[in-house]
């Protein structure tokens, strides 16, 4: 036992002898006292040490994307011996290694929901947040005395999910728009004969309040069209039980974290004047998917956890979006891949489709500025690498601008070309020489442009290579 260990004990004797004795009348409590604190000693040693690293908040990741990253992580970090503990409470994991020195090190990881991260970052009972949305404006003024969590040394983003409407495979529905998709889950849309289908009552699963998943619904289905979740709606905390019981219930629909879709059917969404959208891989990792939404790890800019540096450092490296991708995720590794021309693109887009490929990045910008956002600082990074690797430094790269509706669509299509403008000024950086830059204003919309949220999805630059 430690010498400040033995403090304390000698210290609670005197209270003790203080309390229980306090006018000499209980000699036998003093000959008691040495048993008792034995026992004090006994519980002191046997209690469960003080994790190295504590992750809170979402169940999204942190049901196994992230214990697997922690896993691998310490791996990398030259530990050996690494395993988890079973806990008594739900959701929640203890993964153990055991360094050179013969330290065991510990990380605890507590799934609970999003929101239970940034309250327990606040009550210092968390090092790093795990968040399947961005923190919101409240939870940034209450945690303002750790530093800035939306600094780019703050706010992390580890992964592209996808938030998937499903329904019973043998629903013969195969697609909605957003305004449906409220209509539903708030319940005034009740019956599938309303949607043109068949199966009587429409029966409402989702997740529940503290999830990071239902935030992100709530946040760009619901709240943007002023509904709220129908009280008869049936609540989950795990994303497996919900999917599990759409995929037996023929009249149920759901939202859920892509990785869950398992036996359930997933309908396309289209979202103001987009067009029909299943979640697919390359329109998740590209965010134009309706209800793409980013993975977050949130570590205060004064944390000097090592281990959540490490962590941070090794989720956003190959190996670890490796591991993003094999727990069903979008990793953000970047890939160049074909796209499909279509009736709704300009002439001279669908050129670009014939004869180029589309990265699967798309540059984004902090709202009200023309600076690029978190994800596209590391993005760029990644871009960078990728036409390293393949030889495209020099003239093999076009990108594209876009942007939301104005009342001007000169405007519009000026303000696009400055986006991508911004994005070439960091590529040359670099040393990435362009071969041209478009813009092609408020066209191809992957979102509606009556909100905020989609107005930030329309500003984007595409990476097209030759």
């Amino acid at each position: 036992m430690q010498r400040g260990d033995v403090m304390g004990l000698q210290y609670l004797r005197v209270k003790l002898l203080a309390l229980l004795w306090p006018r000499g009348r209980c000699p036998l409590m003093l000959r008691l006292m040495p048993l008792f604190l034995l026992f004090v000693m006994t519980h002191l040693a046997c209690a469960a040490p003080v994790a190295d690293l504590r992750i809170q908040g979402s169940n999204t990741i942190g049901a196994s994307l992230g214990p697997a990253l922690v896993a691998a992580m310490l791996a990398e970090q030259g530990l050996h011996d690494i395993h988890s503990v079973p806990t008594t409470a739900p959701n929640e994991h203890n993964i153990i290694g055991t360094n050179a020195q013969g330290q065991q090190i510990r990380v605890a990881v507590s799934a609970h929901g999003s929101g239970t991260g940034f309250s327990a970052l606040k009550a210092g009972e968390a090092d790093l947040v795990a968040a399947s949305r961005s923190i919101t404006d409240h939870e940034l003024v209450q945690l303002d005395p750790l530093g800035d969590l939306k600094s780019p040394d703050a706010e992390h983003v580890i992964a592209i999910d996808g938030l998937a409407i499903i329904v019973h495979p043998d629903n013969p529905l195969n697609q909605l728009n957003t305004e449906q998709v409220a209509q539903i889950f708030s319940g005034q849309l009740s019956t599938w004969e309303a949607l043109g289908g068949v199966g009587g009552p429409i029966r409402v699963y989702a997740r529940d309040d503290r999830s990071g998943t239902y935030d992100t619904f709530n946040q760009l289905v619901l709240s943007r069209t002023g509904h709220r979740l129908s009280p008869q709606s049936q609540r989950f905390e795990s994303s497996k039980q919900l999917s599990e019981a759409v995929s037996h219930d023929p009249q149920a629909i759901g939202f859920i974290g892509l990785p869950y879709i398992r036996e359930a059917k997933a309908l396309a969404l289209v979202d103001g004047a987009s067009q029909p959208m299943l979640p697919l891989n390359s329109l998740i990792a590209s965010e134009d998917y309706p209800l793409s939404r980013r993975l977050y790890f949130y570590l205060p800019p004064s944390s000097n956890n090592p281990w959540a540096k490490a962590l941070i450092n090794f989720t956003q490296g190959a190996h670890g979006q490796a591991i993003v991708s094999q727990h069903g995720f979008v990793a953000q590794t970047v890939l160049a891949s074909r796209v499909l021309p279509g009736p709704h693109m300009p002439e001279d887009y669908l050129t670009l489709t014939q004869q180029a490929e589309r990265l699967s990045v798309n540059f984004r910008f902090d709202e009200g500025s023309a600076s690029l956002d978190n994800k596209a600082r590391q993005d760029l990074l990644r871009v960078v690498a990728y036409l390293n690797a393949s030889d495209k430094l020099n003239k093999h790269v076009t990108l594209v601008g876009f942007g939301d509706a104005k009342d001007n669509p000169e405007r519009a299509e000026l303000l696009s070309k400055l986006r991508a403008m911004a994005v070439r000024r960091e590529l040359v950086k670099s040393g990435v020489v362009l071969r041209e830059i478009r813009g092609y204003g408020a066209h191809m919309p992957v979102a509606a442009n009556t909100e905020d949220e989609g107005r930030l999805k329309n500003r984007r630059v595409e990476v097209w290579v030759y």
